[in-house]
């Protein structure tokens, strides 16, 4: 009986050291996901894309344009800008994870499909700009 005790102790003993030192079980690790900026966006139709643009235009459409609030600022060019970025920072100001006051109004009145629009119109290169004066 005090063999039996004795060989079940070792018996223990190796496993858990064996366990100790054996690299542990890998976990799943969820694969990684792409950047949305470099995923592939939605396809858009850009001729109804340009039909929503009055809005943007004003600021984005003017190279080199400034603007005073809430802060002064360089406005980005957009036109020629990846789809799926547009699409991504329209997500954003709409969801307030973007905090510019006049983007995250102009967003939260643009549907899905609208925002897609607008992606694939601007990603061709969007508007002509002109040149602002100074």
């Amino acid at each position: 009986m005090i063999r039996s005790f004795a060989v079940s102790t070792l018996t223990l003993l190796f496993s858990a050291a064996a366990a100790a030192q054996a690299p542990a079980p890998a976990a799943q690790a969820p694969a990684p996901a792409a950047p949305a900026a470099q995923s592939a966006a939605p396809a858009g139709d850009p001729a109804k894309g340009r039909e929503k643009t009055r809005m943007c235009e004003g600021c984005h459409g003017v190279e080199g344009w400034r603007t005073a609030y809430p802060e002064v600022y360089h406005v980005p060019k957009i036109g020629g800008q990846h789809a799926a970025y547009i699409v991504q920072a329209l997500h954003e100001y709409k969801n307030g994870d973007r905090t510019h006051p006049s983007m995250r109004a102009i967003a939260a009145s643009l549907s899905d499909e609208d925002i897609v629009n607008l992606a694939a119109y601007f990603s061709r290169g969007g508007p002509q700009t002109t040149t602002a004066s100074k």
